[in-house]
């Protein structure tokens, strides 16, 4: 019998996903569920929109990354109604049903998102304007939420809901605001994605400090970038809860490339 953690992933043909297979796959003992095969070794089809059709995908799991979801910041009310708010609490619930100690929430950015959308320096470093930001200026954190679209308010919510499946059934849940994983690896495209940057490699690391994290680590939020120059979020937590200690940073230098869309997806 392995002695290895059993891990289920959600969305597991996802970006992430694949990160997750890739890196730490030799770690944990994985279990992939997503509307579609995702190819892997143990794995499940199933719509977390469909409570019954998932259930049996968390059978013997400890810990629970839940990334599946409509990711777009663009998406319709129905899809994110669907796919990101019943979805999500499917999720919990499974988890809870299932004996399972921890939910690890792949939340956002958006959740905060209408900050550097709105106000000055954040938005001056979004739109490249470095020469007006006076620092050091106030960093982001756990307790700020300002959702920049249906996305955002959805993970707004998971990020809520995760706290009361934490208080009234003891289930340890930890929400990791995800900045801007992108393949290829590069964000020098754009003075927003050099701020929001996890590289694939720190993307694995904030996951499998997550899921190691001590059990004394009830709720938690911590943001998930790598330790980059023009970081608005503040990543501290990250360290001081879990252990996460990035190892890459974008820098400070972009050069546009037509076509490419920005962290709105626009």
């Amino acid at each position: 019998m392995s002695t290895k953690t059993r891990v289920l992933v959600t969305g597991a043909a996802g970006q992430i996903g694949g990160i997750i297979k890739d890196k730490l796959g030799y770690r944990y003992d994985l279990v992939g569920l997503d509307r579609v095969d995702c190819g892997w070794p143990d794995s499940h089809v199933g719509d977390i929109a469909d409570f019954d059709t998932i259930t049996p995908a968390f059978d013997g799991v400890e810990v629970v990354v839940h990334l599946g979801a409509d990711p777009s910041p663009l998406a319709s009310w129905e899809s994110t109604l669907d796919n990101n708010i019943i979805g999500t609490r499917n999720v919990y619930e499974a988890a809870r049903e299932a004996g399972a100690s921890r939910v690890i929430l792949a939340s956002t950015n958006h959740v905060i998102g209408f900050y550097p959308l709105k106000d000055d320096p954040y938005k001056a470093i979004y739109d490249g304007r470095l020469t007006e930001v006076r620092r050091p200026f106030r960093m982001l954190d756990h307790r700020d939420m300002r959702p920049d679209s249906f996305y955002g308010v959805s993970k707004a919510f998971g990020e809520v809901l995760g706290s009361y499946y934490h208080d009234e059934y003891g289930l340890s849940v930890i929400c990791l605001r995800i900045g801007w994983v992108m393949t290829p690896d590069d964000p020098t495209f754009h003075p927003a994605a050099l701020s929001l940057w996890m590289s694939h490699r720190d993307t694995a690391q904030l996951i499998q400090k997550a899921v190691e994290a001590a059990p004394s680590v009830g709720f938690a939020i911590v943001h998930g970038m790598s330790n980059n120059d023009l970081l608005i979020w503040d990543i501290t937590d990250g360290e001081r809860l879990i252990g996460y200690r990035p190892e890459d940073n974008a820098g400070e230098e972009w050069t546009p490339i037509e076509g490419k869309t920005d962290f709105m997806g626009r």
